[in-house]
């Protein structure tokens, strides 16, 4: 994997796997031209009080298939952390959010009920746990 850093010091990569199902059909109507969907990572470190990482995103048009059923999905996205605070961290709470992109009129800004927490192991891994 390439290293993307901008110091010497060896910072905390994350892989992250998940599945992801949802209906989002709802969510559409005359004034919705299309949903752009993002899961996000939040955690805090010593360093920050609160992180927020994009892991993956998705745009769905208007008259595509809003019903989701992922498995296994990896994160499109580098999960770096800017320092050591993934390792061993307990709390890491993924969490999808969508902005609704309207034909006209405001841009609002949803969230999902509900999340996911995991913890990263406390040692490095070289694979798959």
């Amino acid at each position: 994997m390439p290293d993307y850093s901008t110091t010497r010091e060896r910072l905390d990569l994350g892989f992250v796997f998940f599945d992801l199902q949802a209906d989002l059909t709802p969510l559409f109507n005359w004034n919705v031209k299309q949903l752009f969907l993002y899961l996000t990572a939040e955690y805090q470190t010593d360093k920050n009080q609160l992180n927020q990482v994009v892991l993956w995103d998705k745009i769905i048009q208007r008259g595509e298939s809003a019903v989701l059923d992922y498995k296994s999905m990896s994160s499109k996205y580098y999960f770096w952390d800017d320092g050591n605070g993934l390792r061993g961290n307990k709390n890491i709470t993924l969490m999808l959010s969508w902005n609704i992109i309207p034909n006209s009129g405001m841009l609002p800004l949803l969230s999902a009920d509900g999340s996911h927490r995991f913890e990263f192991p406390v040692n490095y891994t070289n694979g798959r746990i």
